[in-house]
């Protein structure tokens, strides 16, 4: 404990200028036994404040930190539970009951000792010691040498506190006086009891002295006691005085808090009018409604400007006075029930004005548009009818019709249509419903009319006289449409007939098949051909630019008048289908199993262009299957222009409709691109060669061609350029493949011929287009042209000396068995006479007869389209030199000063070339 009690002292204490007088091990009664230790301290400056602290161990070290201080003024009761028996028990009562088990008694008594003195000493108020021995309260504990740790200020646990606060450190003067008393008395270190003895006596002298003093001064005591009497009659009398004046003030002091009592009042009233004024001024203020707004939702004409602007001032002041934030006893006043009834009313009403004026808005602009529609359509269907009439009186430009004043009509109600969707969704959410259910009908007659124009310019019907696939309607059947629009239900109840489709036929002068290398390569590109592509390719951008300015113009009318442009999460019931003539649902949420939900603003604004425009994808992927079918190149063009609009439309807004449409549309041109891809190949694969003729280029070479130099034509600056790099590598592949897979069948043409010519070809095509994905591809050609043309020359020239080939070559074997070259001669088959008799056999006419013969053969294999037959002969010449000149070096090594030479020069070789390749 005195360890503990050490550490305590230096690592709490100390610090804290506090000094540790009992300490006691405890453990709260009835619970888990987490012991702790109650401290009893006082502050070591005055003024001395007593507390009790509770010491706990940390749970993360050895150090010990303070957990709760009471101070001593606030103990109440100490029970010791029993005054009589050894109980380690015992409460202290501070602001509630502490119960606490002592891990002794002795230390329990000890503390309970300390506290009761440290009571006597420093507190006015007397701590009641309940069940405690008598004899414990007034016994001072012993204290342990122990208890005192060295350098520290001494630490007395239950000893007299005075003597410790009285003791006093000698000053100069007392450690003067004891020094010369000890140097007097020279044995007092010696013989300590002669030096006690001698003080004793001194001290008696002393006291002696003090007492005849007292008794001297008995006459002045006497005179002092004498005059504290009368300064006591001096009191009494002051005290009576004072009594007196108390009761007069006492008076004064009721009439004084009566006084105090009515100002606070007073000022308590004051402050509750002050209070009602301002809430009557809050209601008034932000509750009244003026009579001009109030005529305006109820009467304003909302077919005028002024009448729009006032309907919106006044709903805005409406919502103003709705959304006050009003306190709970607001509600319950009978004035404010009133006022709300009254906006309720008034909400009602204006918004069931306002959505019957927008819904005949709505019937009023469809009415307008839709007799002009079917007009359209009849002068577009008779244009193709006059067949006097020149092509520029009868063309008919590819163009949708703008909204842009219909759409500038509603959007003087947009502020309102948003009051709408603040305070009345319903009304809002049919609202939204009904123009969905006009607008659609009225966007798919106009696309639909729009893609039969382009379908029939693209299919040259206006050029060959071809009527336009839509008949005029009859004027009643258009009235009875119109009118069906004016129904009750405020839904479209009128049936629409879809345009007829437009059936593709190809005049005389077209081609009836899509086209393929195999048919580029025997129709060479012909200007037909390309006039037709371009044509489509000016078409099909048109569709597409007058698509977007259509589709961006109604998304942006749409998020402005529906007030759906900002992206905030919406809980609402999702737009509800709408029934199309047949019955047939319009939701391509709900029909493509998506969540009915709408989650934000912007999936509300994307499910209303996918209906309002739903015919686009339909049609455009119809669109995309006439230009296929027409030439199925024409997706080269498609994936480009289809490639760069939809990557402007993500740009924009990647999730916005338009750049979904066009994004699946894409899907679909990529795919017909890749069916072409593996058309060609295939066709490519189905390639036969005529066994009678030569092969010369194949078809399919040329046709690569052809395919390249569009391609890079029409890729030059595509965004998509991957997916026709893509499609190289699989046609070059085939191309290789199927050319090797030809010369092998060939019969007529060598293979190296074949494998030489369409090599050459491709080499020189993919090094005049320079495709940067076929480079290896360009070496690999260059290689293979370069093998076979060495083969063919080979091959073809063979041995034109073959005697001398065959004399030489046993030349050449005896020299590979060890015989000398100056020994060959010596031999009787390889001898001098022999190798002249084998030169007289080739006499310089017989040589040159036989190269004529050659230049023929190889005049009948080669195709004069590629023109190589020089570059062969070329490369025989310098094959037929060689030989020459091997063997006039064997002739040298082997014949060394015999004289023996050839019939003919390298000259004449030359001259024989030369001659033979000018005479054909």
């Amino acid at each position: 404990m005195t360890a503990i009690k050490h550490a305590l002292q230096r690592d709490i204490f100390t610090p804290n200028d506090e000094r540790l007088l009992s300490i006691v091990n405890v453990c709260k009664a009835g619970k888990k036994k987490k012991n702790c230790f109650l401290c009893a301290t006082v502050t070591t400056e005055r003024p001395v404040h007593v507390k009790v602290m509770k010491v706990k161990k940390s749970d993360k070290g050895d150090f010990y930190k303070t957990q709760t201080v009471w101070h001593l003024q606030d103990l109440a009761v100490v029970d010791a539970k029993d005054a009589v028996k050894e109980n380690p028990d015992f409460d202290l009562h501070f602001d509630k009951v502490y119960k606490w088990v002592a891990s002794s008694t002795a230390e329990k008594n000890a503390f309970i000792s300390c506290i009761w003195k440290l009571n006597q000493r420093y507190l006015r108020k007397k701590i009641d010691f309940a069940n405690v021995s008598p004899q414990l309260l007034e016994e001072l504990p012993k204290v342990s040498e122990e208890s005192v740790p060295s350098g520290e200020n001494q630490i007395v646990s239950g000893v007299d506190e005075e003597a410790a606060a009285e003791y006093q450190e000698l000053n100069a003067r007392e450690k003067q006086d004891i020094e010369i008393m000890m140097e007097d008395c020279e044995y007092a270190i010696s013989n300590a009891e002669a030096f006690a003895e001698k003080l004793s006596r001194e001290l008696q002298v002393l006291d002696g002295a003090n007492i005849q003093s007292i008794m001297a001064s008995e006459k002045q005591v006497n005179i002092l006691m004498k005059l504290l009497d009368e300064a006591l009659q001096e009191v009494d009398q002051i005290e009576g005085k004072l009594s007196s004046y108390e009761e007069m003030l006492q008076s004064v002091k009721e009439q004084m808090d009566h006084i105090s009592e009515s100002n606070r009042l007073i000022e308590l009233s004051k402050r509750n009018g002050d209070i009602m004024l301002r809430e009557i001024e809050f209601l008034v203020n932000h509750m009244d409604l003026s009579r001009g707004h109030i005529k305006a939702l109820q009467e304003a004409d909302l077919s005028s400007s002024r009448g729009i602007e006032a309907c919106t001032n006044a709903s805005e002041a409406l919502l103003q006075c709705m959304n006050v934030n009003l306190q709970p006893g607001h509600k319950m006043l009978q004035c404010v029930k009133q006022q709300q009834q009254l906006f309720s009313d008034l909400r009602e009403q204006f918004a069931r004005r306002l959505a019957s004026h927008l819904n005949n808005v709505f019937v009023q602009q469809f009415t307008l548009l839709f007799p002009y529609l079917y007009n359209r359509t009849y002068y577009l269907s008779m244009a193709g009818h006059d067949q006097n009439s020149t092509p520029s009186q009868h063309t008919v430009e590819i163009t949708l019709p703008n909204h842009h004043s219909f759409h500038r009509d509603l959007l003087r109600y947009a502020k309102l249509m948003e009051w709408l969707k603040n305070t009345e969704y319903e009304r809002y959410e049919g609202l939204t419903r009904n123009y969905i259910d006009y607008i659609v009908r009225l966007y798919d007659r106009e696309i639909k009319d729009f893609f039969e124009v382009a379908k029939n310019k693209m299919t040259g019907a206006s050029k060959e006289g071809k009527k336009f696939a839509t008949l005029p309607r009859k004027e009643s059947a258009v009235k009875q449409e119109t009118e069906s629009l004016h129904g009750s239900s405020g839904k479209l109840t009128g049936s629409t007939s879809s345009l007829n489709k437009l059936s593709i036929q190809s005049s005389g002068s077209r081609r009836s098949q899509s086209s393929s290398l195999l048919d580029m390569g025997n129709m060479s590109a012909s200007d037909l051909d390309v006039a037709d592509r371009t044509k489509f390719d000016k078409i099909f951008e048109q569709v597409l630019s007058e698509l977007e300015p259509l589709c961006l113009a109604e998304q942006d009318f749409i998020s402005k008048f529906f007030n759906l442009s900002q992206h905030q999460a919406m809980q609402r019931t999702p737009l509800g289908d709408i029934d199309d003539a047949d019955g047939s649902t319009l939701s391509r949420l709900q029909s493509t199993g998506a969540q009915t939900s709408v989650s934000s603003e912007k999936d509300m604004i994307r499910q209303m262009m996918t209906q309002i425009f739903r015919c686009i994808e339909p049609e455009l992927n119809n669109l995309i299957a006439l230009g296929d079918k027409i030439d199925s190149f024409n997706s080269l063009y498609m994936l480009v222009k289809m490639s760069h609009h939809v990557w402007t439309a993500e740009n924009v807004d990647s999730a916005s409709f338009l750049s979904t449409t066009l994004g699946n549309v894409l899907v679909t041109v990529k795919r017909n691109f890749d069916k072409c891809i593996i058309s060609q190949i295939k066709q490519m694969e189905e390639v036969k060669i005529s066994k009678k003729s030569k092969v010369g280029i194949l078809p399919f070479v040329s046709g690569f061609e052809e395919f390249a130099e569009l391609a890079e034509s029409i890729f030059r600056i595509a965004e998509r350029r991957g997916d026709l790099d893509k499609a190289y590598t699989k046609l070059i592949k085939a191309v290789f493949i199927n050319v090797e897979k030809v010369a092998n069948e060939s019969q007529k043409t060598p293979r190296d011929v074949v494998m030489m010519e369409n090599f050459h070809h491709i080499f020189a095509t993919l090094s005049r287009l320079k495709i940067s994905c076929l480079e290896a591809e360009k070496k690999e050609a260059k290689q293979k042209y370069n093998d076979h043309l060495q083969n063919y020359v080979i091959n073809s020239l063979g041995h034109p000396l073959e005697k001398l080939t065959f004399f030489f070559e046993g030349v050449k074997a005896r020299v590979a068995q060890g015989i000398g070259y100056e020994e060959v001669s010596y031999q009787l088959a390889f001898s001098k006479q022999e190798l002249r008799k084998v030169i007289k056999d080739y006499p310089g006419k017989e040589v040159k007869k036989g190269l004529d013969s050659l230049y023929r053969k190889v005049d009948k294999h080669l195709c004069e389209e590629e023109n190589l037959l020089q570059v062969v002969w070329h490369s025989m010449q310098d094959e037929f030199i060689r030989q020459y000149k091997h063997f006039e070096d064997l002739i040298e090594n082997c014949y060394t000063g015999a004289g023996i030479t050839m019939e003919f020069t390298i000259q004449d070789i030359l001259e024989y070339f030369s001659s033979i390749a000018q005479s054909h």
